[in-house]
């Protein structure tokens, strides 16, 4: 099981930092990614770290801004997130894939989070 946390309102130009964290199941080996979805749009790839954290890719839309990483025993992610535009307000997911690399495809996924809003205001 996945815990998503760190989410909130926060002005145009500032930063948030998401946590994923697993219980319950070790997920050291798994892929690690984050998604989004904004209301009345489809769930869409944001980041995604492999299983020893050394290779990571980002959405086009966020690379520079954001940065993904993985706790020290490799059963948590994060997402710290700067230079927050409107644009990015979603609910934002975790999720496990049993890929290694992980994966920028939601279809891939193994394991999701509930997920944990994200809204930027202007």
């Amino acid at each position: 099981q996945l815990q998503a946390s760190g989410g909130g309102l926060v002005q145009a130009g500032g930063s948030l930092r998401l946590s994923c964290a697993a219980s319950g199941r070790t997920i050291s080996t798994y892929g690690m990614g984050w998604f989004r979805q904004a209301p009345g749009k489809e769930r869409e790839f944001v980041a995604v770290i492999s299983w020893s954290g050394g290779s990571t890719y980002y959405a086009d839309s966020v690379k520079v801004r954001f940065t993904i990483s993985r706790g020290y025993a490799g059963n948590t992610a994060y997402l710290q997130m700067n230079s927050l535009k409107p644009e990015d307000t979603a609910v934002y997911y975790c999720g496990a894939s049993r890929q290694s690399r992980g994966s920028s495809r939601h279809e891939e996924y193994d394991y999701w989070g509930q997920g944990t809003q994200v809204t930027v205001s202007s």
